[in-house]
């Protein structure tokens, strides 16, 4: 049985537990447990999750929802689906770190209008970033050092890495294999 620390969240469509199934493929064999859960604590809004989104063969939608939920644009309260892919590339992740600590989210889900202001600001922000997609995260987790987080994201290639050790976090995506 998973638990949520926040509130119960509205179902998500059949339509994308199905497109769910197909990101699958992309996913390394060790993340096909019968169970997968995600611990996160969102640094900017407090918010703490420990759920299993993955349940006897297929995501869990109350699950997805309340991960969309604390994986929130902070800035606007904008919730965007985030995509499955990325939950498998977190899942395949805490398994090749081994640790049993949640994910400290620096940034999940950006809203177009949080992500041009940002990359304004910076010319660290991309300004088609997939955050706005809900396919990229910015991490952090309690005792593992950015680099071991770098070093285990680059070696499962699922996806984008950037390395950001002054700030303290690791940027993780579902785009194409690349790293910064």
């Amino acid at each position: 049985m998973w638990r949520i620390l926040n509130s119960m969240l509205p179902r998500r469509s059949a339509l994308l537990l199905g497109l769910g199934f197909c990101a699958n493929a992309l996913a390394p064999s060790r993340a096909y447990a019968s169970i997968r859960a995600l611990e996160f604590h969102s640094l900017h809004t407090g918010e703490r999750l420990s759920i299993e989104y993955w349940q006897n063969g297929a995501y869990a939608a109350d699950a997805l929802a309340a991960v969309d939920r604390v994986l929130r644009d902070h800035r606007t309260g904008e919730v965007h689906t985030m995509d499955v892919r990325l939950l498998d590339l977190l899942h395949a992740l805490n398994l090749r770190l081994e640790t049993p600590g949640p994910f400290q989210v620096i940034s999940g889900y950006r809203s177009p209008q949080t992500n041009a202001s940002l990359s304004a600001a910076s010319s660290g922000v991309a300004p088609r970033s997939l955050h706005m997609q809900g396919m990229a995260i910015d991490i952090a987790i309690e005792g593992v050092s950015t680099e071991d987080i770098r070093r285990a994201a680059l070696s499962l290639a699922l996806g984008g890495v950037g390395y950001y050790p002054d700030p303290g976090f690791v940027h993780v995506d579902v785009g194409r294999v690349r790293q910064w």
